[in-house]
């Protein structure tokens, strides 16, 4: 296991705004405040979702997409740095009116109502390839 000790810099509540994509949200806000590295919590509600789920024979994502609306009963995830670029590391729990759970990872979501906490962590995080599970994995 790699790991390393890190402090937090800031914490920020967030309302996520109506019609846009959850995870783009997110990633805007990392932009906006110079957000390297974090932590994040949220709830809410989405309009559709397309949700990710990793085959590890393959290593390949298949996408799989939801045009209802959907309770967004949890949400997690991390942002830091990938190919360059703010990449908010997004997984969903997401359930249906007759509680049917979904969960994955949350690629695109549009948002109906949305609310965030964020810990923000005084270091950078960088993403880089691992060979084991050609994933994009933290470079501690």
């Amino acid at each position: 296991m790699d790991y390393r000790e890190v402090d937090t810099a800031s914490e920020y509540v967030c309302r996520l705004d109506h019609g846009a994509d959850w995870r783009a949200q997110i990633e805007s806000f990392a932009a906006d405040e110079d957000v390297d590295a974090a932590f994040f919590y949220g709830l809410g509600a989405v309009q559709d979702a397309e949700i990710w789920f990793y085959d590890q024979e393959r290593t390949e994502y298949d996408a799989v997409t939801f045009d209802e609306p959907l309770e967004v009963a949890a949400c997690m995830g991390n942002v830091s740095w990938l190919e360059g670029e703010r990449f908010a590391h997004t997984h969903a729990v997401l359930s249906r009116p007759d509680g049917e759970a979904i969960a994955g990872h949350l690629n695109a979501g549009t948002v109906w109502a949305g609310e965030l906490y964020v810990r923000e962590f005084d270091t950078t995080l960088e993403r880089e390839h691992d060979e084991p599970t050609d994933l994009d994995l933290w470079d501690l």
